[in-house]
């Protein structure tokens, strides 16, 4: 008897050892995978306008500045208060300019690493709330290839960052159901999430205490989640009150109304749309997930007794509903969502891989995935034709329909190796995709601002402001250069629409122009060249040339 307990202990132990060992082994090759997808390449292309620029500007400004300017708590831009956003992503990336310097690739790396380690921390997730390792795997899959997750967690922004944080507090949720010290994670990541991006915390913890309303309501009395929670906030109240006091009038206009309360009323800079824009940004660009986490979130409704299920409703719903009422729309808003989405895709695929083999497959899946096929087929000829010699995009379509084509083909014949085909065809069109170019497709929207910056840097004085006939400011234009290139004051240019309605708007811009001009000594403009033609300014030194139609000058004093 006493051999056969010290048997059963044995195997026990060697089970446990095993299953420990192959759980190492699926979080150390999901965080390789995702490390190699987002870090690719990831300097290759220049910083982008608005977020990218103006999150790399903060950054060097805390970066250069001295201890006792305390820029870490209270950051500029352009030596004005920085009152957007906390300073927790910019911090980071001021380290990381500490360590490799100022580049593309350390703009970009805290957040992409950030993003990375999402992955993982989404397959533990998953390995708490189902009750097998299958759909954990599916989903962390679904999530690794979702191109608006890879896509966005690349750049030099915030919602990588708040992607890998929101993840991190759900996981430390469910685990607070089995042990109550996990309360302390769920404060800590909640805090985190505010010092990213400030009121998304709420929304986001909002979610989960919805969740354990639902799921566990003896939680919602526990002493030390709401200690877990308290002991999270400290940092963030910390951060605004010394915020408060620093900047009284301006903190509470600036970064709590303009920034964050305003934008759930009105539309921010024109940034609006219907109440299903990101029902639609969903549609477009969650392809081919997108047949597999509908009949998901379907399963989930039915098995909603389940907590698996309760968390994928509640944090999909809530979530798309809110930002949905939000009057303004920007495209990166609804990212938190596409971790609950892809919960829902790999609970789908996991049950319909674990029927008989008698049954066959949903027809649909064969069907959508045809057709994604056939259609990007036809973009992979169109553009071989079409794109003048660049063929990136070609082999890229290329990748996508041989992978729709084969895994249909799969599906139609019963075989699960559609599975590991889809998974991996994806990978490697995305790893495709964020070796071109054209993965910031953004940059094509202006001019190419490395060129220009580089002259601007070069012939004019440090701190000089310069005005440009552009159409806007160019948050990236001023990082590259160092110096701030802005267009002619909106509020004047619409006084002066007021008095002369039958302007145009470039009309007054290129009188303003040549008004400050004659005012003021030295002035720097960056105009077009037909521009400078048609405006007849005196005593022109043209200082430098790019692109072949932009030229940079002041006056000549001699």
């Amino acid at each position: 008897m006493e051999n056969q307990i010290l048997a059963w202990m044995r195997r026990n132990y060697n089970q446990k050892q095993h299953q420990t060992w192959l759980e190492s082994l699926w979080i150390l090759g999901l965080l390789l995978a995702a490390l190699v997808l987002l870090l690719t390449q990831l300097g290759n292309l220049p910083l982008r306008d608005w977020d990218e620029g103006t999150v790399a500007q903060v950054a060097k400004e805390i970066w250069q500045a001295s201890p006792g300017e305390q820029r870490w708590l209270f950051p500029t831009l352009w030596e004005e208060p920085y009152l957007n956003k906390p300073p927790l992503v910019h911090g980071l990336i001021a380290l990381t300019y500490s360590l490799g310097g100022v580049n593309e690739w350390t703009t970009r790396l805290p957040g992409a690493t950030l993003t990375a380690i999402s992955v993982p921390l989404l397959y533990a997730l998953g390995r708490e709330i189902f009750p097998s390792r299958a759909p954990a795997i599916f989903s962390a899959l679904i999530y690794l290839t979702f191109i608006p997750v890879v896509r966005h967690g690349r750049l030099a922004m915030l919602d990588g960052v708040v992607l890998c944080f929101t993840i991190l507090m759900m996981w430390c949720v469910v685990r607070t159901r089995r042990d109550l010290r996990w309360a302390l994670g769920v404060g800590i990541s909640f805090g985190l999430i505010c010092l990213t991006k400030g009121i998304v915390g709420l929304l986001i913890g909002a979610i989960a205490l919805l969740f354990i309303a639902w799921d566990t309501p003896r939680l919602l009395t526990s002493f030390y989640l709401w200690c877990g929670i308290l002991f999270g906030c400290i940092p963030v109240f910390a951060w605004y009150t010394a915020q408060w006091l620093h900047y009284p009038q301006d903190f509470v206009e600036t970064g709590i109304w303009e920034q964050s309360l305003q934008r759930i009323f009105a539309p921010v800079e024109n940034h609006q749309g219907e109440p299903w824009y990101y029902l639609l940004e969903i549609l477009k660009y969650s392809s081919p997930w997108l047949i597999f986490f509908i009949p998901g979130i379907r399963q989930a409704w039915n098995n909603r007794n389940w907590s698996w299920s309760k968390l994928i409703l509640v944090w999909a719903a809530v979530y798309l509903l809110a930002v949905s009422l939000m009057a303004t729309k920007l495209p990166w808003y609804i990212l938190p969502i596409y971790p609950a989405l892809a919960l829902a895709g790999g609970a789908q695929i996991a049950q319909v891989y674990a029927l008989p083999a008698s049954k066959p497959y949903p027809r649909f899946w064969s069907v959508a995935l045809a057709i994604l096929g056939v259609a990007t087929g036809g973009g992979c000829i169109y553009f071989a034709f079409a794109n003048n010699g660049d063929s990136s995009v070609s082999i890229i379509l290329a990748s996508v329909a041989l992978t729709m084509g084969v895994s249909a083909v799969l599906i139609e014949r019963r075989d699960e190796q559609f599975i590991l085909m889809l998974f991996w065809g994806m990978y490697v069109s995305l790893l495709l995709f964020i070796s071109s170019p054209h993965w910031l497709w953004e940059l094509n929207e202006a001019y190419p601002v490395k060129e220009v910056a580089a002259i601007i840097r070069l012939s004019t004085p440090v701190e000089q402001k310069i005005y440009t006939s552009f159409d806007y400011e160019r948050p990236s234009l001023n990082f590259y250069s160092e110096r701030q290139i802005l267009p002619p004051p909106f509020e004047v240019i619409q006084e002066m629409k007021n008095q002369s309605p039958d302007s145009t708007s470039q009309q007054l811009k290129l009188e303003w122009l040549k008004n400050y001009w004659q005012q003021e000594n030295p002035a720097y403009l960056l105009i077009q060249k037909q521009e400078l033609d048609n405006l007849n300014l005196e005593s022109v030194t043209v200082i430098g040339n790019a692109l072949h139609h932009w030229v940079l000058i002041t006056q000549n004093n001699d």
